[in-house]
């Protein structure tokens, strides 16, 4: 066995991968932020900016595996390199862009970019650190990543308060910029010629499968459920999402390996981890135009009212691992389950006159369940895994957690444009402007201070709070049950590692 020699580079290398991750860290946020604004300069409905949001997430999801596959075969560091350019310029299109259309198109592009930069990130490290510092390196890595969370809403309100949106996708030039130039000058090249192909026919089926399914979720309640192309969409997504688990049951070196679903460890776990991501994504969906139009707080300040949540989530990041070792991983992901549960029924009390008070207590209590189930979730999943098929499991998990991601934006984005409009009161008002108010909270604010019309934008406030609490019922309920499933079908683990990932999370590199 060969003596391996750590790169004497590797902690500056470390630094030019942390700049990569805190870049999509933060753009992951950012853009939460920005929709209300880009909302009112473009006229975005409320489907249109589920799609601003939701591009980027089912490109990511989609691609992530792949792209992980084309690194092992033609260089880690030269893939990382083209994904920090396409999403370089990907962010200057977004930031041109003067459409909806087109800013759907860049967000897409930077989906591209990101699947490239997720994983290759990670199968980079065996090649610079050794077993006695990998897990500090993936610490620092995971924690670079995580602090982009908060950073991005405080960056975001600062830029849209002082620049035009688009500076909110101009932000990522410069750092992506610095994250290429830091990886050629610092990084060593790294290959696995050994993993599996890209299964060109698989990605094509996992991209239009989960698009069709996002787009008639998106459109249905616009169109209806009952809307021949919104059905045709839904059946559509069912028969390639049905062809590309057969088509992967089939293959002896899957590039989804669905056979991992086996494990009953990593099943339930699994699911927990998407179900909060789920949560999360459709709650930091909602939430902006709350803080921004109804509570009357600017782009900054909406950002800085996001924290208590993050500050929550990143108390909860340094408690899990204690609870853990105390309780055991299936206490501490049922009981965080049931925190956020409880944060959700408070918060779905939320009335116009409730204030910022109180929605900073639930938030705070929903950050810490948060941290509390999807930590040791994801740790629980990766756990139970063979080590040779760990490179793979870790693929797959991360690959649901996105599309859990872009449903829970698809899905209760939806759900609350529904119940907005059917509750929105436009009496009184001209067919076109009662149409254009219903199509967001910041539309109908829009039209109001047109018309003059305080009527409305009380109705207004009323109709999205009213919607924000269905959205926080239907989160809560859906956090019980993944509680009780977590509670039941968890296996009994006394003790868990601290870290969310480990060194075989990435295959070995067969040259440095």
């Amino acid at each position: 066995m060969d003596t391996f020699t750590p790169d004497p580079r590797r902690w500056w290398a470390l630094g030019a991968l942390v700049a990569s991750m805190l870049t999509l860290g933060f753009d992951m946020t950012i853009l939460n932020v920005a929709l209300p604004t880009m909302a009112a300069d473009l006229g975005a409905t409320t489907g249109e900016q589920q799609w601003m949001a939701d591009a980027y997430v089912v490109v990511f999801a989609a691609l992530m595996l792949p792209a992980g596959l084309l690194g092992d075969r033609f260089g880690r560091r030269r893939m990382l390199v083209v994904g920090l350019g396409i999403f370089l310029a990907a962010s200057l299109l977004g930031a041109l862009a003067d459409d909806v259309n087109w800013v759907v198109a860049a967000r897409a592009l930077m989906g591209v970019g990101g699947a490239l930069v997720t994983p290759l990130a990670l199968s980079v490290l065996p090649s610079l650190f050794g077993a006695d510092e990998r897990a500090k390196a993936v610490g620092i890595i995971s924690a670079g990543s995580a602090l982009g969370l908060p950073l991005g809403p405080i960056m975001g309100g600062w830029l849209l308060n002082h620049f035009w949106w688009g500076s909110v996708f101009l932000i990522n030039v410069p750092m992506a910029a610095i994250g290429i130039l830091a990886c050629v000058l610092l990084l060593p090249e790294t290959r696995d010629p050994s993993s599996p192909k890209v299964d060109t026919v698989s990605t094509a089926l996992t991209a239009t499968g989960l698009g069709a399914l996002i787009y008639a979720i998106i459109e249905a309640p616009s169109r209806g459920w009952t809307d021949a192309l919104v059905l045709g969409m839904l059946a559509a997504s069912v028969v390639l999402l049905t062809a590309l688990v057969l088509r992967e049951r089939r293959q002896s070196r899957p590039m989804l390996d669905m056979s991992l679903l086996g494990h009953r460890g990593f099943l339930f776990n699994t699911l927990a981890a998407t179900l909060v991501m789920f949560i999360l994504s459709g709650l930091l969906f909602v939430l902006p135009p709350y803080l921004q139009a109804v509570l009357g707080n600017d782009a900054l300040g909406t950002g800085v009212r996001l924290l208590p949540m993050m500050g929550g989530l990143l108390v909860a990041t340094r408690l899990a691992p204690l609870v853990v070792t105390r309780f055991g991983a299936r206490a501490t992901v049922s009981t965080g389950l049931v925190v956020l549960a409880f944060a959700a029924f408070l918060g779905s009390r939320t009335t116009t006159d409730s204030g910022y008070g109180f929605t900073a207590t639930w938030l705070s209590i929903t950050g810490l369940g948060f941290g509390l189930s999807l930590i040791p979730a994801m740790n629980g999943a990766l756990g139970t895994l063979p080590r040779d098929r760990a490179g793979s499991g870790s693929g797959l998990l991360t690959t649901l957690r996105q599309v859990g991601g872009a449903i829970g934006i698809a899905l209760l984005g939806s759900l609350l444009a529904s119940v907005f409009r059917d509750r929105l009161d436009v009496t009184g008002l001209p067919a076109q402007a009662a149409d254009t108010a219903g199509d967001s909270v910041i539309a109908a604010h829009l039209v109001a201070q047109k018309t003059g019309s305080a009527d409305l934008l009380a109705s207004a406030n009323s109709a999205y709070v009213h919607g924000m609490g269905v959205i926080l019922l239907v989160c809560g309920a859906a956090a019980l049950v993944a509680a009780l499933l977590a509670a039941v079908f968890l296996p009994a683990t006394p003790k868990t590692e601290a870290t969310a990932t480990t060194p075989d999370m990435a295959p070995e590199p067969a040259d440095a």
